[in-house]
C-alpha cells in the first residue's frame, strides 16, 4: 500500500446520507489540496442506490429498503451488511486522468484480491463488474460505479462476502435481470470481511499500477 494514501476501515454499518456527505467533502479538500487520497472500507445498512443511468422500472420493490440516488454511474444496485463496500478516492489530475485505466485497475484490483480465496474471477466486456463462473453458474460478485468531480474520484466498488442475496431480488441489479448475483461466501470461500480487507490491502499496487500504465501511454515520446 502506498504510504500517502489514507487506508480507513469503519466497523459497524455506515448511515448512507452521511458517508456520502463525508466522502463528497473529503473528495472536495483532496482537490484543495488540504487532504490525502483515501480508500474508505466500510458496510451499509440495507438500502439501494440509483446512479444516473437508473430506469424507475428496475426497482421492483421500492418500499423494502431506503431508496437514494446517487451521482455514480449505473444504474440500481444494493448496499447491506456482509458486503464490503470501498470508496476509492484518489486524485487522478496527478495520476494520468485516464478514467478507462482507472476503472480497469479497480476490476484488476478485485480479481487479483478474490484470487487468494480461490475464485476465479473476471471481468466481461460490455459489463461493468466482477463475474464468476459460466454458463447457467454465470454470476455477478463484485459491482463497480465510480464518479469523478475536478479528476478526484469517489464511490467505488462492492463485494459481496455474505450478504443476504435475498435482497437483490428488490431491484434489477445494474440493469442486467439476465445475471444472478452470488457471495464469496455461496462459493465456499468464507465470510470474513477482515480477510477480505487483507487481501484488499495486498493487492492495491494493481490498481496504482494500472494507472501509472496508462499515464505511460499517454505521454509523448522523447
Amino acid at each position: 500500500m502506498s504510504d500517502d494514501i489514507e487506508w480507513r476501515v469503519t466497523p459497524g454499518l455506515s448511515p448512507y446520507a452521511e458517508t456520502l456527505a463525508e466522502m463528497e467533502a473529503r473528495a472536495a479538500a483532496i482537490r484543495a489540496g488540504e487532504a490525502r487520497e483515501m480508500i474508505w472500507l466500510l458496510e451499509h445498512p440495507p438500502l439501494y442506490t440509483a446512479g444516473t443511468s437508473a430506469v424507475a422500472e428496475e426497482l421492483l420493490t421500492p418500499d423494502r429498503f431506503p431508496v437514494f440516488d446517487t451521482g455514480r454511474g449505473g444504474r440500481y444496485t444494493y448496499h447491506g451488511p456482509g458486503q464490503r463496500v470501498g470508496y476509492v478516492l484518489l486524485d487522478l489530475d496527478k495520476r494520468g486522468r485516464d478514467v478507462r485505466a482507472f476503472v480497469g485497475g479497480i476490476e484488476a484490483w478485485l480479481i487479483a484480491t478474490l484470487g487468494d480465496f480461490g475464485i476465479a474471477a473476471r471481468s466481461e466486456p460490455g459489463r461493468v463488474g466482477i463475474w464468476t463462473g459460466a454458463g447457467a453458474d454465470e454470476a455477478k460478485i463484485g459491482a463497480i460505479g465510480v464518479r469523478l468531480r475536478r479528476w478526484v474520484s469517489f464511490h467505488g466498488f462492492a463485494i459481496n462476502v455474505d450478504p443476504d442475496l435475498s435482497h437483490f431480488a428488490g431491484i434489477v441489479p445494474c440493469g442486467l435481470p439476465e445475471f444472478a448475483v452470488t457471495s464469496m461466501a455461496k462459493l465456499g470461500a468464507g465470510g470474513d470481511i477482515s480477510a477480505l480487507d487483507m487481501a484488499l490491502g495486498r493487492h492495491f499496487p494493481v490498481l496504482l499500477n494500472a494507472l501509472e500504465s496508462g499515464e505511460k501511454q499517454l505521454r509523448p515520446s522523447a
